[in-house]
């Protein structure tokens, strides 16, 4: 499945009103990244730092949340999910090629 394909499916899901859509949808997106960081604060709380195939399944789970997402903001935004994917790569390479991967701030 590509990009535009789940953003498509995944909008059939989409259950939320259109007045606070800027505040659930960002919200949610925090609530499963926070999801994910916790899963890995346990394994290296309770499972010295291994990550075993039932965490990963657990794991993989969260970050389709996640995906979830950014998806339905993407598609609130008019955006294409194609096209962030496209632009963070870019701008990832830029900063490769200008070797500036590492550092701070988002303009560099």
């Amino acid at each position: 499945m590509d990009f535009k394909e789940y953003q498509k499916k995944s909008r059939k899901t989409a259950k939320y009103s259109q007045e606070s859509r800027f505040a659930y949808l960002p919200l949610g997106l925090a609530g499963e990244a926070g999801e994910v960081a916790e899963k890995f604060k346990k394994i290296i709380r309770d499972k010295d730092g291994k990550i075993d195939d039932d965490t990963k399944k657990e794991i993989s789970k969260e970050l389709g949340d996640v995906l979830w997402y950014v998806a339905q903001l993407s598609t609130e935004l008019g955006l294409e999910m194609d096209d962030v994917a496209k632009n963070n790569i870019e701008k990832l390479y830029s900063r490769l090629e200008r070797g500036v991967i590492q550092g701070d701030g988002d303009n560099r």
